[in-house]
């Protein structure tokens, strides 16, 4: 039996048929919403990551297989098979993991997806390279909504590593964006911005909160002393 059937069957062991359910509801999945069709076995995030370790000299092809399935979690292991390379490569092993995963964007296409993956391989090796990041404006200005999230969400390496100016710029393409999963994606990144220096966050707010859906706002000012907090959802700035 090839390694890839190996770690299809591995998965099932855990597949949980109520769990699975649940996740369906979860990550909206039904006609019209935005995960529609995606399914599901019902594993727990550390039964993945273990498939993940037993896996993890998968080649390209098993993982294109993966990225290319309709099962979630077989998505999620190839994206932490991925993740686990690049953090453990030298920078050509995570050129080579980038333009991958680059090149396989479509099996990116739920937000736990995108979250747990795009800060490591697309912001990480950006950052590192010192690469050109012009793709993630790319991404943030395509008509697709999990490049969108990609390209705000990517910016969360750079903010850890105290490096604000993209994720600023991307949040203002992003600000009237209409979809409750980038409102919460940008809201969510200007926070980590105020987290490490709330002067920088307040300096875009102040400029921004007005024109801001709720939900992006009340994101990007949950940490604010309550006060502060108040002031900017009644508009008193």
């Amino acid at each position: 039996m090839s390694k890839l059937k190996n770690l299809k069957k591995d998965l099932r062991k855990f597949e949980r048929p109520e769990k699975a359910k649940v996740l369906t509801r979860f990550f909206k999945t039904g006609k019209g919403e935005y995960a529609e069709g995606d399914q599901f076995l019902g594993l727990k995030t550390d039964e993945t990551r273990s498939v993940a370790r037993k896996y993890s000299d998968l080649n390209y092809s098993d993982l294109k297989n993966l990225l290319e399935s309709k099962i979630h979690e077989e998505r999620m292991v190839a994206v932490m098979v991925l993740i686990n390379r690049f953090k453990k490569g030298n920078l050509d092993i995570k050129k080579e993991v980038y333009e991958f995963f680059i090149n396989n964007l479509s099996g990116i296409n739920n937000w736990d997806l995108v979250d747990v993956s795009v800060p490591h391989i697309i912001g990480g090796y950006l950052y590192l390279a010192k690469g050109n990041r012009n793709v993630l404006y790319d991404f943030a200005k395509s008509n697709n909504l999990w490049k969108k999230r990609i390209g705000i969400m990517s910016t969360f390496y750079f903010i850890r590593n105290y490096e604000y100016q993209d994720t600023l710029r991307i949040s203002e393409i992003l600000l009237t964006y209409n979809h409750d999963l980038i409102h919460k994606a940008v809201g969510w990144m200007l926070r980590e911005i105020g987290n490490r220096n709330l002067q920088a966050e307040e300096k875009f707010l102040k400029i921004y909160y007005k024109k801001m859906p709720r939900t992006m706002l009340r994101y990007a000012i949950e940490k604010f002393p309550e006060r502060l907090r108040i002031k900017y959802l009644e508009s008193k700035i």
